[in-house]
């Protein structure tokens, strides 16, 4: 597993992260921003991008990577048809999970 591509998606959760905390915490602020909510599509693509080129033994990561790749996808072909709904859910309930999962990973690298 390439430890710099998990350091680039763990820089896009962050900027992902960086990017709400500039509208207050608030989602659907930053998700309806005209500079925000494409910078968060576009990290959200690469996070998809980068995971969909890996290979995976943990099977939390390989599941996040399967959805992120389906994400990518989404966003890639139709991105004027996007349901920015879809896209709030997976901020809010999927990039802290993801990013935890990758921790998990470089602290077994560590041992």
């Amino acid at each position: 597993m390439s430890k710099s591509k998990l350091e680039f998606i763990l820089q896009m959760v962050d900027d992902i992260e960086y990017i709400i905390a500039q509208h207050n915490g608030i989602v659907t602020d930053a998700l309806s921003h005209r500079i925000s909510k494409p910078a968060v599509l576009m990290s959200l693509l690469q996070i998809g991008e980068t995971l969909g080129k890996m290979k995976f033994e943990n099977d939390i990561l390989a599941e996040y990577a399967k959805g992120a790749y389906n994400v990518r996808n989404f966003i890639a072909h139709d991105y004027e048809g996007v349901n920015m709904a879809i896209i709030e859910n997976i901020v809010r309930t999927m990039l802290k999970p993801l990013k935890e999962a990758i921790q998990t990973e470089f602290k077994k690298d560590e041992k």
